[in-house]
């Protein structure tokens, strides 16, 4: 069930016109039905602010708030940017500003120009009022979308969570559900499920944003492209049939047809700019660990593997992507995974980046493969790095083992 109870203040009106361009740093009238959306998302800020989720790094926000108010341009006083922890591809602007960028975005943004393309997009959406437009579509067409009192109920928990390309199985919102507020999805994806025309628009104009501000016009079609190969690499055949969507909140797929579109804007654009991709990976580089971890507990190994491939094309980080790489292997457990998880664990090993559980896991795995000698050289490895680990008794443990021979 997907029903928004959206609470607005009783003089909603629904006869104004939404206005094609916003101006910037102009609030509604609160008592416009752009008020109430205003209202609305003064609200969830709110909540966003005290979410568990937002990731708090000074550094990272500032990266994100920059490459926004670039292809912002003089909508940047308006906007308010969130960096959220959760592993999902997804950016949204609500109409007063208020901005959440998701970590599975940065994962998946190859550069800083694919990430100034989607902010771009989204800066669109937020100038074009499509949320406006799509609010009062919904209004006019719907009856489970009612006015009520201030405020904002929810009902239908799971229903964010499914319109999301990545629940090809029930496993995926189990194991996910922790990681997000599937009441807050609830909301905010019926608000921000834009029509396939708002979409295109926003799509050319965000291509415009992001090369008038310096960025190689290219990194729109790479980045869908890559969102397409990810999809395709799903280990959930329904993931794989459904197609993609720009974000959980996108009403309509990607598709080879948008892709083209977008090819078509790029003949009016000069074919040069910056992609920025050694600042986008120093950006992320301190988080690549927690949003790996958070991304494999989606469950859905094949389009994570998919993108620490992308990750891993640059050369860059690889103690860190290969061990990465090895526990989706590893979680896996399907046909020959075992033994790719083992390979990728000794290539991880090689690198001085590589996080020290790679000598716990390769000493399970060679144990369980009855190489004693290798486990014990894996297990002493891990204890003299994380002596004082959590987990160094359990580990100890099984070192004693192997050397009493039981």
């Amino acid at each position: 069930m997907r029903t928004l109870i959206l609470a607005a203040v009783a003089s909603l009106v629904l006869c104004a016109p939404a206005q094609a361009q916003r101006l910037a740093g102009v609030r509604p009238d609160v008592a416009s039905d752009e008020g109430g959306l205003w209202a609305v998302s003064d609200k969830t800020e709110g909540s966003a602010r005290q979410s568990a989720e937002l990731d708090r790094d000074p550094a990272l926000n500032a990266y994100v708030r920059d490459v926004a108010c670039k292809v912002a341009r003089d909508h940047c006083a308006d906007i308010r940017v969130y960096v959220m922890d959760r592993p999902f591809f997804n950016a949204t602007m609500a109409p007063n500003g208020y901005t959440e960028v998701w970590s599975g975005t940065l994962l998946r943004a190859a550069d800083e120009a694919q990430l100034a393309f989607v902010l771009g997009h989204e800066v669109s959406h937020f100038d074009r009022n499509h949320s406006l437009l799509s609010w009062r579509r919904k209004k006019s067409t719907s009856n489970a979308m009612m006015v009520l009192s201030a405020g904002v109920a929810v009902v239908g928990v799971a229903a964010a969570s499914s319109a999301t390309t990545y629940d090809g199985a029930s496993s995926i919102l189990d194991a996910t559900r922790s990681l997000i507020d599937v009441v807050y999805l609830t909301g905010m994806a019926s608000l921000f499920a834009y029509g396939r025309e708002n979409e295109s628009e926003a799509d050319r104009l965000g291509l415009d944003r992001a090369a008038h501000a310096g960025y190689a016009p290219s990194a729109g079609t790479e980045l869908w492209r890559a969102q397409m190969g990810e999809t395709q690499a799903s280990d959930f055949k329904r993931v794989r049939t459904s197609g993609t969507r720009t974000n959980i909140f996108a009403s309509h797929p990607l598709d080879a047809e948008r892709i083209a579109a977008l090819q078509e804007n790029l003949k009016s654009l000069p074919n040069t700019g910056e992609t920025g991709r050694a600042r986008h990976r120093a950006a992320i580089r301190p988080h690549l660990a927690t949003w790996l971890r958070d991304d494999l507990r989606r469950r859905d190994f094949g389009q994570t593997l998919h993108l620490i491939g992308r990750l891993a094309a640059d050369g860059e980080d690889l103690g860190v992507l290969n061990f990465y790489r090895g526990e989706a292997h590893r979680q896996r457990r399907g046909e020959g995974d075992l033994t790719s998880a083992r390979d990728a664990y000794l290539a991880a090993a090689a690198y001085p980046d590589a996080p020290v559980a790679v000598w716990r896991e390769l000493g399970d795995l060679r144990r369980k493969a009855s190489d004693a000698a290798g486990a014990k050289a894996a297990y002493e490895t891990y204890l003299a790095k994380a002596s004082t680990a959590e987990d160094a008794w359990i580990v100890q443990d099984s070192l004693n083992s192997l050397t009493s021979g039981k």
